[in-house]
């Protein structure tokens, strides 16, 4: 046997170290099969001191690491290559809760902690830890960090990185970077939290992190409404942040082509989805107040909304199992495009003013080059993230759809470009976007990321082929 795979067995134990290609398979493809590699084993510590003892292990073998949470990632961030000489080392395991200061209104977590046992653990002490995603019941922690997760809650809670108080990792020579303090204020040189978030595992592991936990809003009022236009989403964030005294923590702009492809089951939508703008938001608002008086001031501002010309429609849940119903509509969006056949997906954010113009313009262009396609656009209006994805106009156009795949992404970011915005907004650049990187960032920023990757990494054993 192998002397570097026998000495991962005396670190972590035998049934820890898959070897066999049965065992491997499921780390070694990507969520949305389009990435596979090959690996010589996939490792599974269960502390830091052996991710560290592992990490100096592949140094001295000069042998590649890819960091991996949950694996649904949709970039091939967390896919080794084809060389075969990798390992990947997965966070599994790493999965406890260290510690709960309610008084500091922070958590503790590993990095393999599954986001909605975070969020459980944070509800089972009476406070909220707000980051929401669709993978929420598969995607860890340490994942949510190497992407700088956003998800529907970020306009008002922010990102990861706005979440995170400090973090634990192994750097590329082993060493254990203890950060794990809850401050709020420590100006004491470079911020080196930061330099990890949204790194992709290319500059180390992160093993541990405390981050922000918030007050449990007394109560929520959730609504999907009718938009006369895209430019009247815009307007009506803006009322709503006027004339409501409630924070507003999701504003989710839809295409009714998007929301065909779940309610056509559903009753009561058949105005919203026959809106003439072809666009819908959910919104939601958390409040300190009760309940009667949330629904009550949603009903006020949405009234005022239809009065001024921003809304053609409204459904307000009544009940928190009607919040949680329109909820699971955009939920399941991502999962249901999946039918029409093959998806290009683009995770793109533009300053929000921007939005109308490029919705129009991209459009525009792909009527005219490519008819057989069909736009599938749901997102973040409130920080300008969209999911513009694109579906063949039948499953038989599938192959056809993939052979233009290069192309329809130039045409859809240069046109994101065009309007000031950026090709990765929360998903990261991983493989999918490692080659177009030099084309959207300037010489000066990706030699300053470069720079980077060679101090922190010189034997560029940390996810090799990632971002650079």
């Amino acid at each position: 046997m192998d002397i570097f795979i026998q000495q991962c067995q005396e670190i972590i134990g035998t049934e820890y170290v898959y070897i066999g290609e049965v065992d491997k398979a499921p780390y070694l493809t990507d969520w949305g099969k389009r990435f596979t590699g090959q690996s010589k084993a996939v490792l599974k510590p269960k502390n830091v001191h052996e991710v560290a003892s592992l990490v100096k292990l592949c140094q001295f073998h000069k042998i590649a690491i890819v960091p991996q949470g949950g694996n649904t990632g949709l970039c091939g961030g967390a896919t080794p290559d084809k060389t075969g000489n990798s390992v990947v080392i997965s966070t599994a395991r790493l999965n406890a809760v260290r510690n709960l200061d309610l008084e500091n209104a922070a958590i503790t977590l590993e990095a393999g902690v599954i986001l909605s046992h975070a969020q459980e653990t944070a509800l089972g002490a009476g406070k909220l830890f707000p980051l929401s995603l669709a993978a929420e019941g598969s995607c860890t922690i340490g994942g949510n960090l190497a992407t700088n997760a956003g998800g529907v809650q970020v306009l008002h809670y922010g990102n990861m990185r706005d979440l995170t108080l400090g973090l634990e990792v192994v750097t590329p020579n082993g060493d254990i970077f203890n950060g794990l303090r809850g401050l709020r204020k420590d100006n004491t040189g470079y911020s080196l939290k930061d330099l990890y978030i949204g790194s992709e595992g290319t500059l180390g592991i992160i093993t541990a992190a405390t981050l922000k936990l918030y007050p449990l809003p007394c109560s929520k009022a959730t609504a999907m409404v009718g938009l006369t236009s895209v430019k009247s989403a815009i307007d009506l964030i803006e009322l709503s942040r006027m004339k409501s005294n409630a924070n507003l923590t999701a504003f989710e702009l839809i295409s009714t082509r998007a929301l065909n492809l779940v309610t056509k089951t559903t009753k009561n939508f058949d105005s919203l989805l026959n809106t003439t703008s072809g666009w819908v938001v959910l919104l939601e608002f958390s409040s300190m107040e009760d309940g009667t008086n949330s629904q009550a001031r949603i009903e006020t501002l949405l009234s005022e909304a239809f009065t001024s010309g921003l809304i053609t429609d409204a459904m307000i849940a009544n009940s928190i199992q009607q919040s949680k119903e329109l909820w699971s509509i955009r939920e399941t969006i991502p999962e249901a495009q999946l039918k029409l056949g093959t998806i290009i997906k683009h995770d793109i954010s533009l300053p929000i003013s921007a939005l109308p113009d490029f919705i129009l313009s991209a459009q525009v262009k792909l009527n005219d080059l490519y008819p057989n396609a069909s736009t599938i656009i749901f997102g973040h209006l409130g920080d300008g993230n969209l999911h513009y994805n694109l579906a063949p106009n039948s499953p038989e156009l599938s192959e056809w759809i993939e052979e233009n795949r290069s192309s329809i992404n130039q045409l859809i970011h240069n046109e994101v470009y065009k309007f000031s915005g950026s090709f990765s907004a929360e998903h990261g650049i991983g493989q999918s976007k490692r080659d177009e990187l030099p084309q959207r960032k300037s010489a000066v920023e990706i030699e300053l990321m470069r720079t980077i990757k060679k101090a922190l990494d010189p034997q560029n054993i940390m996810n090799p082929g990632k971002i650079l």
